[in-house]
């Protein structure tokens, strides 16, 4: 699953379970986020409202908040690289709308130094 090598600083490992397999936790360094607010921009708007006439999917805003998420993440993981982290656990994303013209979307999680261990792993099982 992991291939490349966790000495690579490049390769921060970003998980939504407290941990990562065939890995431990060596250091907790503390609560990483980004956060991204944009605005949804009078011409989207106007779209997207013409399009709640037939009902479905509102494709601006859609795309408007994979955009958002990904920046997030980018900056989430900016953010954790500053404080050395080499992984973040138990990400999470919340959103919020400010105004009616706006959207805030922030990406959180645990910034980690994590290191590989030295046994075989098994497989993780939910109960």
């Amino acid at each position: 699953m992991f291939d490349k090598p966790i000495s690579d600083e490049k390769n921060l490992i970003l998980v939504s379970t407290p941990f990562v397999p065939g890995y431990r936790i060596v250091e907790v360094l503390g609560f990483t986020w980004g956060l991204v607010v944009r605005s949804r921009g009078l011409g989207r708007n106007i779209v997207a409202m013409l399009r709640t006439i037939p009902g479905g999917e509102i494709k601006e805003y859609t795309g408007l908040l994979n955009a958002v998420r990904s920046e997030a993440i980018r900056r989430m993981e900016a953010h954790a690289r500053e404080m050395g982290a080499n992984a973040v656990v138990s990400i999470a994303f919340d959103s919020s709308s400010i105004s009616q013209m706006m959207s805030e979307i922030i990406a959180y999680g645990t910034a980690v130094r994590i290191e590989p261990t030295s046994h075989e792993v098994e497989d993780v099982r939910l109960v």
